[in-house]
C-alpha cells in the first residue's frame, strides 16, 4: 500500500526529477570530453568551431555535436577564468571569473532542445546561454539572444561575447539608435543580442524597404529569450506597430477637454456631498459602536462606489464592518429589479474599475451637451442615403458627392463622441505616477510589470492623446498604421525558440498552448536558504506603511541590506518621504530614476543599504551581498546598544519587503527571488492592507469578515491562512483574465497573420528580383475579367450589359478604348467578350514589355508591385483596425465577434487582392522609366515604432472554435476549356462561391 502511494506521488510530483535524470547523461558526456581539450592551444580550441561547421555540413546533427561543442565552451570559460582575463563591458573593465556548473550545463541543454529553462535568480542564466548560442550558430544562419532592454543587450553581448569571440564566433548587438548599416552588420554575426522590440521592428521595417540591399534580418533560425515570461507573456498584450503621421489631424481632445474636466469636477462634488452625509450617518460606527445602515445611506454608498470608487474617504468608510456587505446587497437588489438605471440616475458617469471601463449616464450626456443638444445624436446613414438616392433632381455625380459628405459628417461626430469617452477614461481610470509619468512634456507609459518607462509605446484608440490633453501637454498628431505584428506571431516565426527565466511554471500552460514550449525546472547549484515569511495584513494603507517604516528602521539598525519592492512610482515616492523623515539613508529605483539602475542595484547588497524599487521584475542585474553582511550576527552580539530581542531569530542576507501583492504571482516570486541567490541567506515578507487594489477589487467582503471575527483593531496585524488563500485566488482570477486578453488578441491577429504572410511573400519575391512578367500577365487577365464581371452578367442578354461603364473602366485600366465596334458586343457571348478584352489587354502589356526591354520592364514591374502592395496594405491595415474597434458590438446581436471578424476580414482581403491587381496593371501601363524612377518608401525619421498598449477590455468576448481564414488564392494562367466558366460565375462544383475564388484557382 505504502509503495503504491509513493508511486502515485512520484508520478504526480516526479516530473522535475525525471527531467533532471534525462539531462544527466548528456552532462556526463560533456564532462567526459573536457580532457580532450586541455592540451589544445588556444588556436586549436578556436579551430574546433570550423571543424564542427564542416561536420554539420557533412550530415552530423547539432544533437550529435552537443557534447563536444559544450565541452569546448566549458574549456574556453575555464581558461579565461584561470588567466583572469579582462575586457571592456559598457566602458568598464570586467574580469572573467565564471566556469559553468553542472546545473548551468543542464540549462544550456534545455535551451538547445527548444524549451524554457526555469532557473532561480542568481543561478547565472546569462552564462547558461553561451553554449547553446555557440552550438546553434554552427549552421551559419545566426543565433539570437533576446533581452528586455538595450542596456542588457549591449552588456551581455560585450560580457559573454568575450568568451564567444575567444572560441571563434562573431558577436553583434542591436540598439535602438543604430543605423540600418550597423544593424545589418550585427545580424550578419554568428550571434546577435538585442531586445524583442528591435528584432520585431526590424522584421517590419524589412517588409517596407524598396531595395534588397537594405534588408537587415537573415533567417529566423534560433532565438533564446531571456526573461521569457516578461517578453512572451507580459509583452504579448501589446502588438508592435510602425506608424506614420496622417495628412490631416481631426481629433478635438484639446477643445473637448475643459468640458470633460468640468463634468468630472461636478461628479466629484456630488460624491463628496454624499460622503459627508454617509459619514454623519455612520459616525457612531467610526467610534466603534454598532449602527444599522438605512436604505438612503446604503443608496448613497452604492452611488459613491460607482461614481468615485478610488475616493480615500470612501475607502475609509469601507473599513467599517458591514459597509461593503450592505453596498453589495443594495447593488444586488437593484440588479435583481433591473433598476440600476434608477440607482445611477443622479450620477454623471459610472466607473467600472474591475473592468477598466467608464460609461456616461443619461444625465451626464444632458449636462455635457447643454450648449449642443445634438452632440450625442449620430445621423442615420441608411435614412440619409435613401433620401439622396431617391432625389430625382440629383445626377450620379451629385449623389456621390452628397453621400460622401453624409459619411464624413457621421465619421466626424462619431470621432468627437469617441474623444469624449477617452477623455473620461483618462480622468477616472488613469493616474499620473501610477500608469504613466510626465517626462519632458510628454506622457510616458510605465510598464506595470517591470516599473520601467516605455517611451516607445502609446495607448491605443486615442487614450494617449486624451491623457496628453488632460495633463496640458502637446497633443501628438494622429498616426496611421504602416505595419504591425503581435509578439506571439513574430516569435513563432523562429525555427527553434527557447527561453529562460526564474518564474515560468505558473504560466506553463500558456507557453505550451501558444508557443509549444515545455518548461523544465533546473535545480539550484546550492540549496535556497531564503526564508519566506507569512504575509502581514493591516486594515488600512496608512497602518501598513507605518509598519513597513518601523520594520525597515529595525533592519537598518542591524545593518541588514533591505530591498523594498513597490508596484507604483507613487508608492515608492511616498515611502521615500517617510524614510527621509525617519532619517534612513536610501536609494530609489523607479521609472524616473531608471538611468541610475545599474549603480543603485550594485549598492543594494551592502551593509545597511536600503533600496526602494518599483517592480524589480526583469531588472536583469543581480544584487550581490557584500561579504561583511554574513558577519553581522557577531557584531550584533557585541553591540551594547542592541537588545537581543531586536535580532533574535533574524537571518542575515538581503531582506525583501513587499508593499503590495502584484496581480501576477510571477512578479511576487521574482521579488522574493532577489534574495537567497547562490545559497546566500535572506528573508522575504509582504505587508498588505485591505485598501490594496488587489484586495479591494477582488473578494474584500470575506477578508473583512475574517478580520471582524478576529476582533482586529486599528494598527493590529493578522496572519491568517484564509486571507492568504483569498489573495492567491484573486491573483489567479486576474491572471486568467489577462490570459484571456492575450489569447483574444492572438485569435484576431492569427486572422491578419495569414493575410500578412501572403502580402509579405509577394513583396519579398518582387524585392529579391524574381521574374514578375508571368505574375503581371495573371494580374492583367484577372483585372480585365473582374471588370467584365462587374459590368456584365453572363446570364443577362448583351443589351442589358453596361457597356458605357465597361468602356470607361477599361480605358482607365489599360489606357486604351474597348477593341469593339459600337454594337459588336450584341453578337458576342459573355465568354467571347471576356476573352477578347483579355487578349487585347495582354497584347498591350506585351507591347510595353517589348518597348521597354527585359531589364527595364522588370524594374518597372518591381517598382509598381512594391508601391501598390505598400499603399493597399497600409489602407487595409487601417480598415482592419476600424473593423476590429466595432466588431465587439455584434455580440449584442448574439453573433460571435471573432467569427464575424474572420468573415468580414476575409471579404476585405479578397477585395484587397482584386484592387492590387487593378492598381498594379493600371500603374504599369501609366508609368514610364526614362530615367528610372526614384523608388519611394517612408523615411525612417517619418515613421514611429510603437509597442502599442491595447484597450483589451473594450474588445468583444473571446470566441470559441477558431477557424483560420484561408490564404488568398494565387493567380495562375487561366485554363482554356470548353465551355468556359466566367471568373465571376457561380463555380460549377456547387460550392456556392465564385469560380475565381474556388476551382478557378487551380492550374
Amino acid at each position: 500500500m505504502a509503495g503504491g502511494l509513493m508511486g502515485i506521488i512520484e508520478k504526480v510530483f516526479g516530473k522535475k526529477n525525471r527531467d533532471v535524470a534525462r539531462l544527466q547523461p548528456l552532462v556526463d558526456a560533456i564532462k567526459a570530453r573536457r580532457g580532450d581539450y586541455e592540451n589544445l592551444s588556444d588556436d586549436e580550441l578556436r579551430a574546433k568551431r570550423a571543424e564542427f561547421v564542416r561536420r554539420h555540413a557533412d550530415g552530423e546533427s547539432l544533437d550529435d555535436l552537443l557534447p563536444e561543442a559544450y565541452g569546448v565552451v566549458w574549456e574556453g570559460c575555464r581558461r579565461l577564468a584561470e588567466r583572469r582575463e579582462t575586457w571592456l563591458v559598457w566602458g568598464q573593465e570586467m574580469t572573467w571569473d565564471m566556469v559553468p556548473y553542472d546545473v548551468q550545463l543542464m540549462g544550456g541543454i534545455v535551451l538547445h532542445q527548444g524549451k524554457i529553462a526555469e532557473m532561480a535568480t542568481g543561478e547565472g542564466k546569462t552564462l547558461v546561454a553561451i553554449a547553446p548560442l555557440y552550438l546553434n550558430s554552427i549552421p551559419g544562419k545566426g543565433a539570437h539572444l533576446v533581452t528586455v532592454n538595450d542596456y542588457l543587450a549591449k552588456r551581455d553581448a560585450q560580457w559573454m561575447g568575450g568568451v564567444l569571440e575567444f572560441l571563434g564566433c562573431s558577436v553583434g548587438y542591436i540598439l535602438g539608435q543604430m543605423t540600418p548599416e550597423e544593424r545589418r552588420a550585427a545580424y550578419a554575426c554568428d550571434v546577435t543580442y538585442g531586445t524583442n522590440n528591435e528584432f520585431g521592428f526590424d522584421y517590419l521595417r524589412d517588409n517596407m524597404v524598396v531595395h534588397a540591399e537594405h534588408l537587415v534580418h537573415r533567417e529566423f533560425h534560433f532565438a533564446i529569450v531571456d526573461e521569457v515570461d516578461s517578453v512572451l507573456i507580459d509583452e504579448a498584450r501589446t502588438p508592435l506597430i510602425i506608424s506614420g503621421a496622417v495628412d490631416k489631424s481631426t481629433h478635438q481632445f484639446t477643445e473637448l477637454n475643459p468640458r470633460v474636466n468640468n463634468l468630472v469636477r461636478q461628479q466629484m462634488k456630488m460624491v463628496n456631498d454624499w460622503l459627508s452625509d454617509a459619514e454623519r450617518a455612520l459616525r457612531p460606527a467610526l467610534q466603534g459602536d454598532d449602527v444599522a445602515i438605512d436604505d438612503e445611506t446604503a443608496l448613497k454608498l452604492l452611488r459613491i462606489s460607482r461614481g468615485g470608487p478610488k475616493n480615500p474617504r470612501f475607502r475609509k468608510l469601507a473599513q467599517i464592518p458591514g459597509v461593503l456587505e450592505r453596498v453589495q446587497k443594495t447593488h444586488e437588489a437593484y440588479m435583481r429589479d433591473k433598476a440600476m438605471w434608477e440607482a445611477d440616475a443622479d450620477l454623471l458617469y459610472v466607473v467600472e474599475e474591475k473592468n477598466n471601463q467608464v460609461d456616461m449616464t443619461e444625465k451626464g450626456r444632458e449636462v455635457f451637451a447643454q450648449a449642443e443638444p445634438d452632440f450625442f445624436v449620430l445621423p442615420d446613414l441608411a435614412e440619409g442615403a435613401g433620401a439622396i438616392d431617391a432625389d430625382p433632381d440629383l445626377d450620379a455625380g451629385a449623389k456621390a458627392k452628397q453621400l460622401a459628405a453624409l459619411e464624413q459628417a457621421y465619421a466626424q461626430k462619431n470621432e468627437r463622441i469617441s474623444n469624449v469617452d477617452q477623455l473620461l477614461r483618462a480622468y477616472t481610470l488613469y493616474e499620473k505616477d501610477v500608469e504613466y509619468v510626465l517626462q519632458e512634456g510628454k506622457v510616458v507609459i510605465v510598464d506595470t510589470f517591470t516599473g520601467r518607462l516605455q517611451p516607445g509605446r502609446r495607448f491605443s484608440d486615442g487614450l494617449h492623446q486624451a491623457l496628453e490633453a488632460k495633463e496640458g501637454v502637446t497633443v501628438q498628431k494622429e498616426t496611421q498604421t504602416l505595419a504591425t505584428v503581435t509578439v506571439q506571431n513574430f516569435f513563432r516565426k523562429y525555427e527553434k525558440l527557447a527561453g529562460m527565466t526564474g518564474t515560468a511554471e505558473t504560466e506553463e500552460a500558456e507557453f505550451n498552448g501558444i508557443y509549444e514550449l515545455d518548461v523544465v525546472v533546473i535545480p539550484t547549484n546550492r540549496p535556497i536558504a531564503r526564508h519566506d515569511q507569512d504575509d502581514l495584513i493591516y486594515k488600512t494603507k496608512k497602518e501598513k506603511y507605518k509598519a513597513i517604516r518601523d520594520e525597515v528602521i529595525r533592519m537598518h539598525r542591524l545593518g541588514l541590506p533591505v530591498l523594498v519592492g513597490t508596484t507604483t512610482v507613487e508608492v515608492s515616492e511616498l515611502l521615500s518621504r517617510m524614510f527621509k523623515l525617519a532619517g534612513i539613508n536610501h536609494n530609489v529605483l523607479n521609472a524616473k530614476q531608471h538611468k541610475l539602475e545599474a549603480e543603485i542595484v550594485a549598492d543594494a547588497g551592502r551593509v545597511g543599504a536600503v533600496t526602494i524599487a518599483t517592480n524589480m521584475a526583469g531588472r536583469g542585474t543581480d544584487i550581490k551581498l557584500a561579504p561583511e553582511v554574513k558577519e553581522l550576527p557577531a557584531r550584533w552580539a557585541e553591540d551594547p546598544d542592541l537588545d537581543p530581542s531586536d535580532y533574535e531569530g533574524q537571518s542575515t542576507g538581503l531582506q525583501i519587503v513587499g508593499t503590495e501583492r502584484h496581480e501576477s504571482r510571477r512578479i511576487d516570486r521574482q521579488l522574493r527571488g532577489r534574495a537567497g541567490r547562490q545559497g546566500d541567506p535572506g528573508t522575504s515578507i509582504f505587508f498588505l492592507s485591505l485598501e490594496d487594489d488587489l484586495m479591494r477589487l477582488f473578494s474584500p467582503d470575506r477578508i473583512i469578515k475574517v478580520m471582524d471575527r478576529l476582533g482586529v483593531e486599528e494598527g493590529e496585524v493578522i496572519t491568517h491562512s484564509m486571507v492568504t488563500k483569498a489573495i492567491e485566488k484573486a491573483q489567479v482570477r486576474v491572471e486568467t483574465q489577462n490570459y484571456e486578453i492575450r489569447k483574444h488578441l492572438l485569435e484576431y491577429d492569427d486572422v491578419v497573420n495569414k493575410q500578412r504572410e501572403v502580402v509579405y511573400d509577394m513583396r519579398r519575391a518582387a524585392l529579391m528580383g524574381e521574374e514578375l512578367g508571368e505574375q503581371f500577365r495573371d494580374f492583367v487577365a484577372g483585372a480585365v475579367q473582374t471588370l467584365v464581371g462587374e459590368c456584365a452578367n453572363r446570364t443577362d442578354a448583351p443589351d442589358f450589359w453596361d457597356m458605357d461603364a465597361l468602356a470607361r473602366q477599361y480605358q482607365g485600366l489599360v489606357l486604351a478604348p474597348l477593341p469593339l465596334d459600337e454594337r459588336e458586343h450584341l453578337e458576342m457571348g459573355f465568354e467571347t467578350l471576356e476573352e477578347k478584352l483579355t487578349e487585347f489587354a495582354l497584347e498591350k502589356f506585351a507591347a510595353k514589355e517589348t518597348r521597354l526591354g527585359t531589364d527595364l520592364s522588370g524594374q518597372l514591374a518591381k517598382f509598381v508591385l512594391i508601391q501598390v502592395l505598400d499603399d493597399h496594405w497600409r489602407d487595409h491595415l487601417n480598415e482592419l483596425v476600424m473593423l476590429r474597434s466595432g466588431i465587439g458590438l455584434r455580440s449584442y446581436g448574439q453573433r460571435d465577434p471573432l467569427v464575424e471578424y474572420k468573415a468580414e476580414s476575409f471579404r476585405m482581403f479578397e477585395a484587397l487582392m482584386e484592387n492590387i491587381e487593378k492598381s498594379a496593371v493600371n500603374l504599369f501601363f501609366r508609368a514610364e522609366l526614362a530615367p528610372p524612377p526614384e523608388q519611394r518608401a517612408p523615411a525612417v525619421e517619418e515613421m514611429q515604432t510603437r509597442h502599442q498598449e491595447v484597450s483589451a477590455y473594450e474588445q468583444g468576448p473571446a470566441a470559441q472554435g477558431q477557424t483560420n481564414a484561408p490564404d488568398a488564392p494565387a493567380r495562375r494562367p487561366q485554363e482554356r476549356a470548353e465551355p468556359k466558366v466566367g471568373r465571376n460565375d457561380p463555380c460549377p462544383c456547387g460550392s456556392g462561391r465564385k469560380f475565381k475564388k474556388c476551382c478557378g484557382q487551380e492550374g
